[in-house]
């Protein structure tokens, strides 16, 4: 028996393959039957040789908690929002928003799922990203790690004096001061990680200066590389860039940055077959 036909043989539906040799949603596939299933380990076995890790599929709304665990202490620094849906079959992360729209008993049970896996996982000191999903049954972590926020995200995060970025207040904790007063600057702030429309070599990008007239736009970062050849998810790992916009509601923030991201044309071209 392949270990394909060991797993079918054991999974429910439907199910989540992650290889555990990859990172920002690389590889990840839902599936909702057998078919699928063989479909997607395939399809994963064709990108990377390594581990499989099979998951149920949980329903619900995404979030994604930013903090510093000091003596095992979680202190929440940020609670995002994930307003687009993340139902597969790939899991393209797009826009985190701050602070969450949520109700307060749905932040404070985040909250304490949050450290509930920080004393689980036994953490004692420094940065924590947790990501989790939210239903009818309570709240559900996917994952957390000791680790900050991934890629450029971290410049979401304005703070108060005397920290102000996120890398400054996390090396003033590993010196061993207090940073149990450190909060979020007043107003909304949101990011986009623009995503990958389709396989191609990148040749640039169209309507940057119209984008930054959008109202609350802080700073377009376009991180692809004229000549770089791109792959959307599942088998891409990485962005075109980042949309960085603040305003007073976090209304105004995601409609901002949906607003930008429409104003840009990515220009791409085929990849030209190479003949051997």
């Amino acid at each position: 028996m392949s270990m394909t036909d060991a797993l079918t043989a054991k999974v429910g539906y439907p199910c989540v393959l992650k290889p555990l040799n990859s990172s920002g949603s690389r590889g990840v596939i839902r599936a909702n039957n057998e078919d699928e299933f063989r479909a997607a380990a395939g399809r994963i076995a064709r990108m990377q040789d390594g581990d499989l890790l099979v998951e149920d599929y949980i329903p619900g709304r995404e979030f994604a908690l930013e903090g510093v665990v000091t003596a095992g202490k979680l202190q929440t620094l940020a609670l995002f929002d994930k307003p687009d849906p993340l139902e597969g079959p790939y899991f393209e992360e797009t826009i985190y928003l701050t602070p969450s729209r949520e109700p307060g008993h749905i932040q404070h049970s985040i909250r304490e799922t949050a450290q509930a896996a920080v004393t689980a996982l036994g953490l004692t000191d420094g940065p924590v990203h947790a990501e989790m999903r939210v239903n009818d049954r309570g709240v559900w972590i996917l994952e957390a790690a000791a680790r900050p926020i991934g890629g450029l995200c971290a410049r979401v995060l304005r703070l108060g004096a005397p920290q102000f970025t996120l890398e400054r207040l996390l090396l003033r904790h590993a010196l061993g001061e207090d940073v149990s007063s450190a909060a979020l600057a007043p107003g909304s702030h949101g990011v986009m990680m623009i995503p990958i429309p389709h396989a191609g070599v990148y040749r640039g990008v169209q309507g940057l200066e119209e984008a930054r007239r959008v109202a609350g736009v802080e700073d377009i970062v376009i991180t692809a590389k004229e000549g770089q050849e791109l792959l959307p998810l599942p088998e891409g790992s990485t962005y075109l860039g980042f949309l960085f916009l603040r305003d007073s509601s976090a209304d105004l923030v995601l409609d901002g940055l949906r607003r930008v991201h429409q104003r840009l044309e990515f220009v791409f071209s085929a990849v030209l077959p190479v003949v051997k």
